[in-house]
């Protein structure tokens, strides 16, 4: 991994009203890492997440992220025109539900193609032998360039959300619970796939699950989330194998009853 970071995310912090669901969290993700964030239901991770993709506005905090160029940006100070800009080409994001990343209207194959003609490319013929190689890439059928998402299983539109992600190469992709709601065969296929493209692309990843055999499968690094706040981090087996704080032991133990 490169010695300059890719993400610092400084004292981020999130209230509601008069509750804290993010209370001053931070971390650095280097390039090639992929880091999961775990903890129970209303833990504070997918506020975290939405924060940094800059979809919720934080109350305090930064979020600094070198961009290609080199330069530093903090994506909190970012104008929407500025932020809709740099995610084209440099920042991906994987939801839960495929429909909430999808365009149910269009076909696979514009599915794939819109962000490489929001990143400038112009050549139909091009952009779509692109998206048959990508729904190749992700195991899918590629004479089905043409077929609505709409027609496909949840797995499959899951596949299809995460080539529409990373056909830029983005540098930084977050990912909120990729393989939530899937059954287990279909979870185990989507999630090999995910570690080989993430392997094969190089790219970083901020992942938010409540698995942790997800976490262990995907993630170099945990931060575990109790009530808006990190109370663990550290390198994901030994974290899970030796857990320190009362809150990831009875995590761990949870899963271990199960």
């Amino acid at each position: 991994m490169s010695e300059v970071p890719l993400l610092v995310v400084d004292h981020l912090a999130k209230r509601y009203r008069e509750r804290p669901a993010v209370r001053g969290v931070g971390f650095t993700l280097w390039p090639g890492e992929v880091l999961a964030l775990v903890g129970e239901s209303g833990s504070g991770k997918t506020t975290l997440l939405n924060m940094i993709a800059g979809r919720v506005a934080p109350n305090a905090g930064s979020v600094r992220f070198r961009v290609e160029s080199g330069d530093i940006v903090d994506l909190v100070a970012l104008s929407e025109a500025e932020r809709r800009m740099l995610v084209r080409r440099e920042i991906g994001f994987v939801h839960q539900n495929p429909r909430d990343g999808l365009r149910l209207s269009v076909s696979a194959g514009a599915n794939i193609g819109e962000p490489l003609m929001a990143a400038g490319a112009r050549h139909y013929g091009s952009i779509r032998h692109t998206a048959a190689l990508w729904l190749e890439r992700v195991e899918m059928d590629p004479r089905r360039l043409d077929d609505l998402p709409t027609s496909f299983s949840g797995g499959m539109q899951q596949r299809l959300q995460i080539a529409r992600a990373l056909v830029t190469e983005p540098r930084l992709v977050l990912m909120d619970e990729p393989t939530g709601g899937l059954d287990v065969s279909v979870q185990a296929k989507l999630l090999d796939l995910l570690r080989r493209l993430v392997g094969d692309l190089g790219i970083s990843v901020v992942l938010v699950t409540h698995d942790l055999g997800v976490a262990r499968l995907l993630a170099h690094r945990l931060l575990v989330m109790q009530q808006g706040e990190v109370v663990e981090s550290g390198v994901t087996d030994q974290v899970l194998d030796d857990p320190q704080h009362p809150y990831t032991q009875l995590l761990v133990s949870s899963v271990l009853a199960a």
